[in-house]
């Protein structure tokens, strides 16, 4: 049984959410991916980023210090589990994404884009950029940028995705929510969230029962 839980769903500089972080569980095998608001309360065997050079890693790399973590870009294979990083359009540098492969079922994680990343195709479930929302937000000088979310929406209907979760919200999408606007296809991510995912199912828990389940 593989569990993911959502540790924070907010873009850079949030007014109201932790940084977008994943923390996973496989067996006895726990880790992170992102985040940088707060470590989690596990012993991690490592603490993957989607971007090396981004705004968080410095804050990022001060939380695993203390657990003897170099957080990177890197792939992870630990007995039933893979975790691959595979490139987005993002930004000026190299930026990424990841597919985590457990229990015969395809997850996604990709917090940041510009272009939809073509090698989330079928995915499962995908945790999904989501700073803007009917209209992208463009890095000065057309150097990249992010994908709004009734954009993204579309697209993950195009390329299959079973199930989208926007987990990296930013204040234009945290306007539109407010304003009781819709987006069709996907369901927005909280702090807190548990992702059970065995052979059969995907199932979420809401923050409450995550806390009794890994109390």
């Amino acid at each position: 049984m593989l569990q993911l839980i959502l540790l924070g769903v907010g873009a850079m500089n949030s007014p109201r959410y932790q940084p977008a972080g994943l923390f996973i569980q496989h067996g006895k095998t726990s880790l992170m991916i992102d985040g940088g608001g707060a470590a989690p309360k596990h012993n991690l065997v490592a603490w993957l980023v989607t971007d090396e050079q981004g705004e968080l890693i410095r804050a990022i790399r001060k939380l695993a210090r203390p657990m003897h973590l170099e957080p990177s870009v890197d792939t992870f294979v630990s007995d039933e589990l893979s975790i691959e990083p595979h490139s987005v359009v993002h930004t000026s540098h190299a930026a990424y994404g990841y597919t985590i492969g457990a229990c015969g079922k395809k997850i996604v994680w990709a917090p940041e884009f510009l272009k939809f990343p073509g090698w989330a195709e079928g995915a499962d479930l995908m945790f999904a950029e989501a700073a803007a929302w009917n209209r992208p937000i463009l890095f000065r000088g057309g150097v990249g940028g992010h994908a709004p979310v009734k954009q993204i929406a579309r697209d993950a209907v195009k390329h299959e995705i079973k199930r989208l979760v926007f987990a990296h919200i930013g204040r234009p999408t945290i306007k539109a929510l407010d304003a009781g606007k819709n987006v069709g296809f996907g369901e927005f991510g909280k702090e807190g969230d548990l992702y059970v995912i065995s052979r059969k199912r995907i199932s979420r828990r809401g923050a409450r029962q995550s806390r009794k389940t890994n109390s």
